[in-house]
């Protein structure tokens, strides 16, 4: 008697679509979410640098509640500007962004709260900015994340497809088969 040796499926690798239907309903959380959260950080660093405040001055100044300076001002107008471009391109980009800059913001949080009374605190963070930092890390992942991680994804979202090809294809084949034989059905049948 031969005895038979049982493998574990080969495991498929997800290969998402490099971009989404520009008309497609998730590209427009994905370019809101980058465009609030760019435009929210623009006007934060271009208020800081209205105040004329040091580039890598600590001494507590002030912008919107949180604490500022030069440097800080600049890089939120830069990540701002990076957010607004993933807001014009849209798609698997701007989520895929949004994804990763919240990721960061909230790496930049915990960061933040470990030198925040040391001399290496040179963003002049405080408490209120590592709480910001974390708010707006969970944002954009809350964005970047919409529609595209989630257990219980709707049968019609690109990104459910892409992760079961088979049953999408099967499904696909059933609608069509149910609208072919509904073509002679009707009110004009004898």
């Amino acid at each position: 008697m031969a005895t038979r040796v049982l493998r574990p499926p080969a495991r498929r690798h997800v290969t998402l679509d490099a971009q989404l239907p520009v008309d497609h309903r998730l590209n427009q959380v994905y370019r809101v979410g980058a465009g609030l959260m760019g435009l929210v950080l623009i006007v934060f660093g271009i208020l800081g640098l209205i105040d004329k405040i040091g580039f890598f001055d600590t001494g507590g100044a002030t912008v919107a509640g949180l604490n500022t300076n030069g440097a800080l001002s600049v890089l939120s107008i830069c990540v701002g500007l990076i957010l607004l471009a993933g807001m014009v391109i849209g798609g698997n980009t701007a989520s895929t962004l949004n994804m990763v800059l919240g990721v960061l913001f909230i790496a930049s949080g915990f960061v933040n709260l470990a030198l925040l009374d040391t001399s290496y605190n040179f963003l002049a963070f405080q408490l209120q900015n590592v709480l910001f930092s974390f708010v707006v890390g969970l944002l954009l992942m809350f964005f970047g994340m919409y529609g595209r991680v989630s257990g219980g994804l709707p049968h019609d979202n690109p990104y459910w497809r892409a992760r079961h090809p088979e049953q999408a294809e099967r499904e696909q084949r059933l609608r069509a088969r149910g609208r072919q034989g509904q073509v002679g059905v009707g009110w004009d049948r004898p």
